[in-house]
């Protein structure tokens, strides 16, 4: 954790509303850190539904596993997040470490092993001492109160410079619900369901089926539409918590992801993981420019989501841009090392709306003075023109600089 915020970081932090049915603590139990909060328990009110993404990462951590297994009984009372150590690679040991804690936490909340949640993020490789829960979550669960997104949202943090936190208020029928999110990443960040530790909470009464449905489709254009430093990590969680408490405002109980009265809670729900999302892009290690890249005129959307990740996750683009370069070039190459369709003569390229590239060549009206100015903004917008079909995709990304190499090479230091 950099005490160092991120100049991209987000100038107004909102106001994170209690939700009924879920309380939340943190502590100190040093599993890597000194003097800072490491841990946090969430506690769901029984009959919780929980739905969750994972690493498509073929080395997953065991708390990813603990949860794959879990989840399809649908239903959780608790979740405990560990900072400092990501319990990854670490073999039997790494099992039996989030058998242990699950042991621990259920004893704590009052519960099943099966209704307990893991997540870990840290240090891959290192074996995870769950004694160190012992005590500290049975203070937790009896210290919890419901809300400080905030202080839980610190207490997962390891290289971000800020908490990300994000809230959203939506009429259900004719009761008000509210969701609220919290996320942390800021390297081994690239799309793959989902890249980061990220965890949702609603009051609305949604079925764990509906709720699966609806976090799969979210994440498409948010979560998977980021990318830092093309490597997804081992640990990527995303989980979804909804405990119903709203049904006794008079909150329909959704079944179906499709049915038509769950059309504004849905729209508000991905506003949370956009707004989540895109904090993680802020927050890229080092990080001084947040990027928006748009390809449009491909031949499908598939194939534009293709070909503007191969644009983020270029270092010598990324760099460019670090470095205030407008450098059209690199973004050619980028394009052309995709393997999707393109046609060099057909290509048109903009930086913050400024044409510096026209159909295979520069711009005849291109000005260097122009451009540099307009290259100087915190925010890079690029716009890549394929001129093929109606194929269209946005991503999120950042620059690459001396500070990011300098955060990684002494990581585990």
């Amino acid at each position: 954790m950099s005490s160092t915020v991120s100049p991209l970081a987000p100038k107004n932090v909102p106001d994170m509303p209690v939700i009924a049915g879920v309380r939340l603590a943190t502590a100190e139990a040093g599993i890597r850190y000194k003097n800072r909060t490491d841990v946090l328990l969430a506690i769901m009110d029984k009959g919780t539904a929980v739905a969750g993404v994972f690493t498509k990462s073929k080395c997953p951590s065991a708390p990813v596993e603990w949860c794959r297994a879990r989840l399809k009984g649908g239903k959780a009372r608790a979740l405990v997040v560990n900072s400092g150590n990501a319990n990854a690679f670490t073999g039997k040991t790494g099992r039996g470490s989030t058998a242990l804690t699950a042991k621990i936490a259920a004893k704590a909340v009052g519960c099943s092993e099966g209704e307990i949640f893991l997540a870990s993020t840290g240090v891959i490789g290192e074996p995870l001492d769950a004694t160190k829960f012992d005590g500290v979550l049975g203070r937790l669960a009896e210290t919890a109160e419901a809300g400080d997104y905030l202080a839980a949202a610190k207490a997962i943090m390891t290289t971000d410079t800020f908490p990300k936190v994000a809230t959203a208020t939506v009429k259900l029928g004719k009761a008000k619900v509210t969701i609220n999110g919290m996320a942390k990443g800021a390297g081994m960040i690239a799309p793959d369901m989902a890249t980061m530790l990220s965890f949702i909470f609603t009051d609305a009464p949604i079925a764990p089926a509906a709720l699966q449905a609806l976090l799969k489709a979210g994440v498409e254009d948010t979560f998977n539409a980021v990318t830092i430093d093309g490597d997804t990590s081992t640990s990527d969680t995303l989980l979804a918590f909804a405990t119903g408490a709203a049904a006794e405002h008079g909150a329909p109980k959704i079944s179906r992801a499709s049915d038509p009265r769950l059309k504004a809670f849905t729209k508000a729900f991905n506003q949370v993981l956009a707004n989540l999302s895109e904090q993680v892009a802020r927050d890229g290690e080092g990080a001084r420019k947040l990027v928006e890249i748009t390809v449009e005129g491909a031949k499908t959307k598939a194939s534009a989501r293709k070909i503007a990740m191969s644009i983020a996750n270029s270092p010598l683009v990324k760099t460019a841009i670090a470095g205030e370069d407008a450098n059209w070039g690199r973004v050619v190459m980028a394009v052309g090392k995709a393997g999707e369709p393109a046609d060099r003569d057909k290509l048109s390229i903009s930086f913050n709306g400024i044409r510096v590239a026209k159909s295979g060549a520069r711009d005849p009206s291109y000005d260097e003075a122009q451009v540099s100015e307009a290259m100087k903004a915190p925010e890079i917008a690029i716009k890549v023109s394929l001129g093929l079909g109606k194929g269209r995709d946005r991503v999120l990304t950042c620059d690459l600089t001396k500070e990011y190499v300098a955060i990684n090479g002494d990581y585990r230091s």
